[in-house]
């Protein structure tokens, strides 16, 4: 293992900058999750009316489009207000 010493001053400088660099993406984090509601299969299953095998068939066409995270698929609220919206103009 190296070790490496630096000025108190440039440690300091370093600090700083992570701290602003944290903040900066902390408000980034706030900012997303306030304006993006974020659904998992089963409440997007019950909001269309759908089994799991339909949503499935959605995800693998790109009909709909998610974003996943482990085994776990995540879909925009905005997105299936737009598919329904969708699906009704077509009726």
């Amino acid at each position: 293992m190296d070790i490496i010493a630096i000025e108190g001053r440039t440690f300091e400088q370093i600090k700083q900058r992570f701290e602003y660099f944290t903040k900066q993406i902390k408000s980034l984090c706030e900012d997303s999750r306030n304006n993006e509601k974020w659904l998992d299969n089963k409440t997007v299953c019950e909001l269309l009316h759908i089994s799991p095998r339909t949503l499935q068939s959605y995800r693998d066409n790109g009909t709909l489009s998610y974003s996943q995270i482990g085994r776990k698929c995540y879909y925009k609220a905005s997105d299936i207000e737009t598919l329904i919206s969708q699906s009704q103009s077509k009726k």
